[in-house]
């Protein structure tokens, strides 16, 4: 067997072994909660509601509405969610060459957030209007903040040079959350429903928004897919990619507002949850290289079981009461960005000494 052929089937293995963990991870997160469930009632459950097999009398009646209705459509959307935040995350460190870059770097999170903050200020969070209001003004002021920060480094450097797109995003988001916190400050009736809206949570969604996130996500990680080459060539820096043929800065709006579209999706419907876009890409990297034709898709995978888990944390640790899910996915994420940042600090050290 070739050398070739041994490193194709060892990739394959781990490959396997991440879609069966994330297999594993998927049904423990709907068997635990507050009420026990176990893996046997658990396919019982959807075998009758995929193929109207009758549930043996044993089976508590409770069950499958408790599955199908409410544990199902969250374990659903945190997976979907921890996809769409890892991918979007995976694109933008490639295109920003940055290890700590993020859709959240470039002001999206926080631009999402000053619009669903915005609506919730209003009063009209509620009902069938602000359900569809709430969504619609986060995804148009998340696109909108990383529109701006790309449109105003470009006027800064007409290359779009990677440096000037973080610093504007930074100094947007700051400008966006202070907004949030005005805003919150000044209308005190709302504070705890900005708050706990910032903080993210996959309670009480429905397969609605389950379906709406789904299908968003999934058509544009697929589209995404279709620039691994043109990622692949931007990571040799941008004059070597125009060297090769790529139109730097057209490439670079696209897979920046895609990502911001991921990131907004995600946001407008659970709140902000932070960190997975910055922890998925640098665990696929570790074990799968830097080819984007596995790190795209993996990273989603990856990011998707890791939030099933964070959500799984957030519900159990403290039952009955629940911890917002943002708050665990940062208790885990930050030293993870200590631990990026030291790093990428003693790599440029050894390179300017010529280690």
């Amino acid at each position: 067997m070739s050398r070739g052929r041994s490193i194709r089937l060892s990739k394959n293995l781990k490959i396997l072994i991440f879609v069966s963990c994330t297999v594993l991870a998927l049904l423990l997160s709907v068997s635990v909660g507050g009420a026990s469930i176990s893996l046997w009632d658990i396919g019982l459950v959807f075998a009758h509601k995929l193929f109207h097999v009758p549930l043996p009398d044993g089976v508590d009646r409770i069950v499958p509405g408790l599955i199908w209705n409410i544990r199902l459509p969250r374990v659903f959307l945190s997976f979907v969610v921890g996809a769409a935040l890892a991918v979007s995350g995976s694109v933008m460190q490639s295109v920003l060459k940055n290890p700590l870059a993020s859709s959240y770097t470039v002001g999206v999170s926080s631009g999402a957030g000053l619009g669903a903050v915005i609506v919730i200020v209003c009063g009209i969070s509620s009902g069938v209007l602000g359900m569809f209001l709430l969504p619609v003004f986060a995804v148009v002021f998340g696109l909108g903040t990383v529109f701006v920060s790309v449109l105003f480094a470009s006027r800064i450097d007409r290359n779009l040079d990677n440096f000037s797109i973080v610093l504007m995003g930074m100094v947007l988001s700051i400008f966006a959350n202070a907004v949030m916190m005005t805003l919150a400050s000044m209308n005190s009736r709302h504070a705890q429903q900005i708050v706990s809206w910032q903080l993210g949570s996959f309670a009480l969604k429905g397969w609605a928004v389950v379906g709406i996130v789904s299908v968003v996500s999934v058509v544009v990680i697929l589209w995404l897919t279709r620039y691994a080459k043109e990622m692949d060539v931007l990571t040799f820096g941008d004059e070597q990619a125009g060297a090769l043929g790529l139109e730097v800065k057209k490439t670079k709006w696209t897979l920046i507002m895609l990502s911001a579209v991921l990131t907004g999706v995600a946001v407008a419907f659970v709140g902000v949850v932070g960190f997975v876009d910055l922890i998925a890409p640098h665990i696929v990297r570790r074990f799968f290289g830097s080819l984007h034709k596995y790190v795209v898709p993996l990273s989603g995978l990856f990011g998707g079981a890791f939030m099933v888990v964070a959500d799984v944390i957030a519900r159990t640790a403290v039952s009955p009461s629940e911890i917002p899910v943002g708050s665990v996915t940062a208790l885990i994420g930050a030293p993870f960005f200590a631990y990026v940042f030291l790093r990428s600090r003693q790599g440029l050290a050894s390179h300017g000494s010529g280690v």
